[in-house]
């Protein structure tokens, strides 16, 4: 039985509790989520503008119960690619907050600040059997590709996040990422699996307010992505009284090991733990996790492969990698790789394309004792005069420096972009001493602010050109 279908067994525990304080079970979530899902009508696809609001969430279970396939979209969705999005899916409906920008249509139905718009588009399009979900991937902000997930993935991967993290009933997490971002996501998913609350917040970690909920309503867990964990930092995390909160986790990007094995000791003082975790989109959610008790002797690591998954490593000619410290592409197997990408309405009724296996496109390296590293993305090595460099490991060497900074470029060309202009001759003669590249092999450039997407990945398409 998919976890989505059976929520109502859960009854007057909470489900949602709002910034306000409003608290709603999960009854009334499930009646909620069924009129929406009933105004809708059959299955078709959804436009769903996302928020940490309760409309969103109730919104995504309604069309997830009733089988409608939803594409989960940025509220700060630029118009210009929302409206390519529209002319390239044709959804029948939209649902998105009152008077959300570049939405047209006849309002069908409301709950709350959300309204159930019909777009009367044409829809000559159909839609496989086993399509479920609809996420745009990390890097595809400019793009109509999406990822197709299963009613399988969802289901399979929700299983396996919720054994590996222990989550209970008791648990209560507090929202930190969108929920259009499968990270996000798949807290609310593994939440709601479980018969957990979420305390639903729009606030950054940045507000104050945001810490006055978690304390308030007393959150057990959050997640966060790399710059999250940096966000921490310079908030003093070590100093917050935080005692209800149970386990934190990260994934998003690789932690830094110095990050890793300071965070694991912060949370150590403070009798809670940090769990490391590996995903991306095309596989659901999560692939792989660094037990609690290996987080300090495996500080770097992404762990092990989650529950019903399986890791393993190639060389360029696709054979397999036995050998432990030998680095090559990180290849992962289970029932949470998805059916594929869509590029427009037509691809909607594609089989799937992957059978179970995915190639990450994350170069990697394992263990003696089984754990893996990634050591940087294939298509992010530049080659300077002959020499390999691994861009990823180099912006990680500047970070660790206190200089903040983007890395990019080609073959013989490689550009530093840098947010503090002072710190310009710091980088060369870092770059000169420390590494095997030579001044004549780069440039430096200053930028005020590095471009990041909404869940803190670093977009290298907006540095070019600058």
């Amino acid at each position: 039985m998919l976890f989505y279908k059976e929520i109502e067994k859960y009854g007057d525990a909470s489900a949602l509790i709002t910034e306000k304080g409003t608290v709603i079970s999960y009854q009334e979530l499930v009646a909620r989520a069924d009129q929406i899902g009933k105004a809708a009508g059959q299955r078709c696809l959804v436009f769903s503008i996302c928020k940490n609001v309760e409309e969103s969430v109730i919104g995504y279970v309604g069309f997830l119960r009733n089988d409608i396939v939803p594409v989960l979209l940025s509220p700060d969705i630029h118009a210009e690619l929302l409206a390519d999005l529209l002319n390239s899916y044709h959804p029948s409906y939209v649902w998105a907050p009152a008077g959300q920008a570049g939405i047209a249509g006849t309002v069908i139905y409301r709950d709350g600040n959300y309204e159930l718009y019909r777009t009367g588009m044409v829809v000559d399009y159909s839609l496989d059997s086993e399509l479920a979900l609809l996420l745009t991937t990390s890097g595809s902000t400019g793009s109509p590709k999406l990822v197709r997930q299963s009613w399988n993935n969802i289901q399979s991967n929700t299983e396996s996040i919720v054994e590996y993290l222990g989550i209970a009933q008791t648990d209560r997490a507090i929202t930190t990422l969108p929920m259009n971002y499968t990270y996000g996501l798949s807290i609310i998913n593994s939440h709601l699996c479980q018969g957990a609350t979420i305390i639903l917040t729009e606030a950054t970690l940045l507000d104050k307010t945001f810490w006055a909920l978690l304390k308030s309503q007393k959150a057990t867990t959050f997640g966060g992505v790399p710059y999250t964990y940096e966000m921490l930092k310079k908030l003093r995390f070590e100093r917050m009284d935080v005692p209800s909160l149970r386990y934190i986790t990260q994934a998003g990007g690789k932690l830094v090991k110095e990050m890793a094995e300071e965070f694991n000791q912060i949370c150590l003082k403070k009798d809670m733990q940090l769990i490391i975790m590996y995903g991306q989109t095309e596989a659901t959610a999560r692939m792989a996790y660094l037990p609690w008790k290996d987080a300090q002797r495996k500080a770097g690591s992404i762990g092990i492969a989650i529950p019903g998954g399986e890791l393993s490593l190639i060389d360029t000619e696709g054979n397999g990698i036995d050998e432990p410290e030998v680095v090559g592409e990180m290849l992962y197997r289970g029932a949470n790789v998805t059916l594929g990408y869509a590029e427009s309405r037509h691809d909607l009724n594609k089989p799937d394309e992957n059978k179970g296996v995915l190639h990450t496109g994350d170069m990697a390296k394992r263990d003696k004792d089984g754990f893996y590293y990634v050591v940087g993305r294939k298509k992010r090595f530049l080659k300077l005069f002959g020499n390999r460099v691994n861009l990823d490991e180099l912006e990680n060497l500047l970070k660790k420096e206190g200089i903040e900074n983007a890395c990019t470029g080609q073959d013989d060309h490689l550009k530093i972009y840098i947010t503090h202009m002072e710190q310009e001759k710091e980088t060369i003669d870092y770059l000169v001493s420390h590494t095997a590249i030579s001044r004549g092999g780069f440039e430096v450039r200053h930028i005020a602010e590095i471009p990041r997407n909404e869940s803190g990945k670093i977009l290298y398409s907006a540095l070019e050109g600058k």
